[in-house]
């Protein structure tokens, strides 16, 4: 079993940066991809970035530039540094890890954590 643990959220101008973390518990490898969803209020949940274990990431489109994932493997813990935020990041958060088993995976969330971007 695998629990997640966000925190960093809040409120921030337009402009502005926040850091998030997710700490993750239980059996976590370093080959886990570990990774960041947000959910704008009445839209679907949506990627914003992925790291796998050897260092690799993914973002998407709209925050390229703008933010960096990285990962602690050590202490089982990934970050998502958000810089340049406009008020359409403004959404929920939630930090993602994908554990993979041969050709099948499965997926454990975090409860998620505000990002409220306005002036």
């Amino acid at each position: 079993q695998v629990e997640l643990v966000e925190s960093g959220g809040g409120l921030v101008q337009p402009g502005g940066s926040l850091r998030l973390s997710c700490a993750a518990s239980g059996s976590i490898f370093s080959t886990d991809r570990m990774g960041w969803f947000r959910q704008p209020p009445g839209k679907q949940r949506e990627l914003v970035a992925n790291i796998f274990g050897i260092g690799i990431t993914d973002y998407a489109d709209s925050v390229k530039g703008r933010f960096t994932i990285s990962r602690d493997n050590a202490k089982n813990t990934v970050f998502l540094q958000m810089s340049s935020l406009k008020p359409e990041d403004t959404a929920a958060y939630y930090c993602n890890v994908r554990h993979y088993t041969g050709p099948t995976y499965k997926d454990y969330w975090g409860q998620g954590t505000q990002v409220t971007v306005s002036s």
